[in-house]
């Protein structure tokens, strides 16, 4: 990220789902189980950080599986995190980073994307399409993607082996660094790649828009990308990740879960968390009500391929 946070900050984290090919494992311990980190905020807004801790922890309430969250407001200087460090296996919110270093790359080599590159990156973030995101993994090679990596200062971030792309560890704390590189000026994105990047996530399939976006007022602009993969270990991991902007207001939302029985039940984790969030950023006012974004009640998703055990 590009703000500063405090040394006792700790991520959002709640670890929902995994689940796999195969039938899943054994119902994960509730998220408030003793010795649970807890969610930790700040904010430049006078009583604002104290009712996102709040508000959030009460949306995780006997909430099963592990969560990890992680907010940003620039407008506010707000930030909330919760399990910032915990690695997740990436699904499919790893197509952001995927297309963020092919336009790295094509930067670094003063050229811009082929008609074919943008085709496959279009069907890669709209439609979370897994055959077009394994060409542009190949293509890139897992050196470059470390390259991005490197530069963009994701450090915890493992890339898959194997091509299982989906399988790439990711934790909030780096995918908070790379939506903050999405959003703001610096030198690892040009203005036109992250251009692109937040046009394309603005893009996706009414199916696919759902987690992060839920309950955020009418009054911003909402970028998304989302995953899910379940497997023997730890269920059904359910991610989200997005930027809003817009309506006084500039913040990012990263929410990672495993350990939930069933997709849907990760996904109504990841949208109770994003609720509060919107609403307490931009709450209504005594004078009008907000129009809040409500996501498809049938979410779909892209299954990446992984291995057939683990």
């Amino acid at each position: 990220m590009t703000h500063r946070m405090s040394r006792g900050a700790r991520v959002l984290a709640v670890s929902l789902g995994a689940g796999m090919l195969i039938p899943l494992a054994a119902a994960a311990t509730p998220a408030a189980a003793a010795g649970t980190p807890q969610v930790s905020c700040t904010s430049e807004k006078a009583g604002l950080a104290a009712k996102l801790q709040n508000d959030i922890t009460a949306a995780l309430a006997n909430r099963r599986g592990t969560v990890a969250v992680g907010l940003y407001d620039r407008t506010t200087k707000t930030t909330c995190a919760l399990r910032a460090s915990t690695a997740y296996d990436s699904a499919s919110v790893v197509k952001v980073t995927v297309l963020a270093t092919l336009l790295w790359d094509a930067k670094k080599h003063n050229r811009y994307l082929t008609s074919r590159e943008t085709g496959l990156a279009t069907a890669m973030i709209t439609k979370s399409d897994n055959t077009a995101t394994s060409t542009l993994w190949r293509q890139l090679g897992v050196t470059k993607v470390k390259g991005f990596l490197a530069a963009a200062g994701m450090t915890q971030t493992k890339p898959g082996a194997d091509g299982y792309w989906g399988l790439t560890q990711i934790t909030v704390r780096d995918e908070q660094k790379l939506l903050a590189l999405v959003t703001a000026k610096n030198s690892v994105l040009s203005d036109n790649s992250r251009a692109y990047i937040l046009k394309l996530m603005g893009q996706v399939v009414s199916s696919q828009r759902w987690g992060t976006p839920a309950g955020a007022p009418s009054s911003v602009a909402v970028h998304v990308k989302n995953g899910w993969l379940s497997r023997a270990t730890h269920g059904w991991r359910v991610h989200s990740v997005g930027t809003f902007n817009g309506g006084g207001h500039d913040y990012t939302m990263t929410v990672l879960t495993h350990g939930n029985s069933t997709m849907d039940y990760g996904v109504a984790t990841i949208q109770a968390v994003a609720k509060v969030i919107h609403k307490d950023l931009v709450p209504a006012t005594s004078s009008a009500s907000v129009q809040r974004y409500v996501p498809t009640d049938t979410p779909k998703e892209a299954f990446p391929a992984v291995p057939a055990t683990g």
